[in-house]
């Protein structure tokens, strides 16, 4: 997911710990699309998630729908097939321990089949209104190595994530996801990076042997 929901809404979806049934089903819609994004276009996630509304988007729902018609409704997501088999036991989990709802700790999150790191600070960040950390994907990992935000070159996103919580202002945390997703998919490419048109060329200690003088 490329971007962080405004603060605002996030802690009306979080109702500051409501436990009403649709803050609830909203909480795990969160946490569905936020599975489904990952190495996915937007455009995809979106299309999928309106296919899963369309039925009833519902712990109970999802666990009512065979394997194969799932399948369906999410394709083409990026790697669909694995992406049913998590959901489905996701979706488990939550009914037997949760009550249809969503942990609200990292911890917790990351426990669950198919759910990472940087999914688990954006459903906290979401879904409860809770900054608990940064959440660094490839685009994140890749960018603040390239602009020498870690002291260091990290090696995994959980590595640059520790890197830059350790000097970044707390208060910012929020912004990082939001602000270089975007950035990564469109300038800051993995491979031929457009550095001729990035405004930040001047300070980025990789432009010049990234892209020449």
């Amino acid at each position: 997911m490329g971007r962080i929901i405004h603060k605002a809404t996030a802690i009306t979806l979080a109702g500051i710990g409501c436990r009403a049934p649709g803050v609830i089903v909203r909480r795990y819609q969160v946490l569905l699309s936020l599975m489904l994004s990952s190495q996915t276009k937007d455009q995809v996630t979106a299309g999928a998630m309106q296919r899963l509304r369309a039925r009833g988007l519902t712990v109970d729902s999802i666990l009512q729908t065979d394997d194969s018609t799932l399948g369906t409704l999410i394709y083409p997501v990026g790697f669909w097939r694995s992406k049913v088999k998590y959901i489905k036991q996701t979706s488990a989990i939550l009914q037997q321990r949760y009550g249809g709802d969503i942990p609200a700790s990292v911890a917790e999150l990351v426990a669950l089949p198919g759910v990472g790191p940087k999914m688990a600070h954006l459903a906290m960040a979401v879904a409860w209104g809770t900054v608990s950390g940064i959440a660094v994907d490839t685009h994140v990992h890749r960018i603040a190595n390239r602009l020498g935000w870690t002291k260091t070159a990290t090696k995994s996103p959980e590595k640059t994530r520790a890197a830059l919580e350790a000097w970044l202002p707390r208060e910012l945390w929020s912004e990082i996801n939001g602000l270089l997703v975007g950035f990564g998919q469109q300038t800051c490419l993995p491979v031929h990076p457009q550095c001729q048109a990035c405004l930040n060329r001047s300070l980025c200690p990789a432009a010049r042997s990234l892209c020449g003088p």
